[in-house]
């Protein structure tokens, strides 16, 4: 009797220490409610990126390219939250796209932005599919959009144009360009673009000036020609590219063109996340 006792004691007891938990780690996550976070995960060779805003509005920039994303987001998220305000899919290549298929499968994703630009995959297909079964609102990238969320906004670079519904052989050049303005701080986020997409905007005059700059197609030497790193001059350049990659990610003429600048890389570092205040930005140890 005094066993069975002591047993259901314990038992409380490791409850209690469980909900104490939960509520200390729900504590320390949102500790800094007036901050900008923004994730660079380590998905691989490809990318994910996850911002949230101080108001807690969560926006999830592609997927990488499998199920890892999954575990990343968990890490992020409380267990409790399976809603993503707005998923940004840049463009509709593997290493972009089939985490967010995953994703579309396991959480409620209220809106989403893509190019709805059309290729021949299967990967294509079941997003399409997904998307139409997820009843989330759809919005089609093109220059000039602009989301608020609180005091942060996300404005639209690239494509320059509607590209909805027309095909191409090579998607990385229809890549979703987009712009995070929070405070006196900003992030630019480019997915897979090339020089010509580059030099593009820079004749459309748009803003590039960022504090961060997402590089380029995994820091490709098809991207980050120097007058375009020059009119970003960001103060750190993040490359999200896979350990050991087979396509020499990320390129010498790349790093050479970010000399002045703090590189960060996810093949070296693993996830990369930084906190921005609205003045200043600084890496989550």
């Amino acid at each position: 009797m005094l066993y069975n006792e002591r047993m259901k004691a314990s038992y409380v007891i490791l409850a209690a220490l469980v909900v104490l938990n939960v509520f200390a780690w729900a504590a320390v996550s949102y500790l800094s409610e007036s901050d900008l976070r923004v994730s660079f995960f380590d998905v691989g060779q490809g990318d994910a990126i996850f911002i949230e805003t101080p108001q807690r509005h969560q926006i999830l920039i592609d997927g990488g390219p499998s199920s890892d994303i999954l575990k990343k987001l968990g890490g992020e998220m409380p267990f409790w939250d399976r809603t993503i305000d707005l998923v940004i899919l840049t463009h509709p290549d593997h290493d972009h796209i089939a985490g967010l298929l995953e994703v579309l499968k396991r959480y409620k994703v209220k809106s989403i932005l893509w190019t709805g630009v059309l290729t021949d995959t299967a990967e294509n297909e079941e997003w399409q599919k997904l998307i139409k079964e997820e009843k989330a609102d759809i919005h089609i990238a093109q220059s000039g959009r602009q989301i608020k969320g609180g005091l942060a906004s996300l404005v639209i670079l690239y494509p320059l144009e509607s590209l909805e519904g027309g095909e191409a052989s090579n998607t990385n050049n229809t890549s979703v360009v987009s712009r995070l303005v929070f405070g006196e701080t900003s992030f630019l986020f480019t997915g897979d673009i090339y020089q010509s997409a580059e030099r593009a905007l820079l004749k459309e005059g748009v803003e590039l000036d960022s504090s961060v700059l997402k590089v380029a197609h995994h820091g490709s030497k098809t991207s980050s020609g120097e007058e375009f790193i020059d009119s970003v001059s960001p103060d750190m350049a993040v490359i999200s590219c896979g350990k050991d990659n087979p396509y020499g990610h990320p390129h010498e003429a790349t790093l050479d063109a970010l000399r002045e600048t703090i590189i960060m890389r996810t093949d070296l570092l693993g996830d990369i996340k930084l906190i921005a205040d609205g003045a200043a930005i600084r890496v989550l140890e």
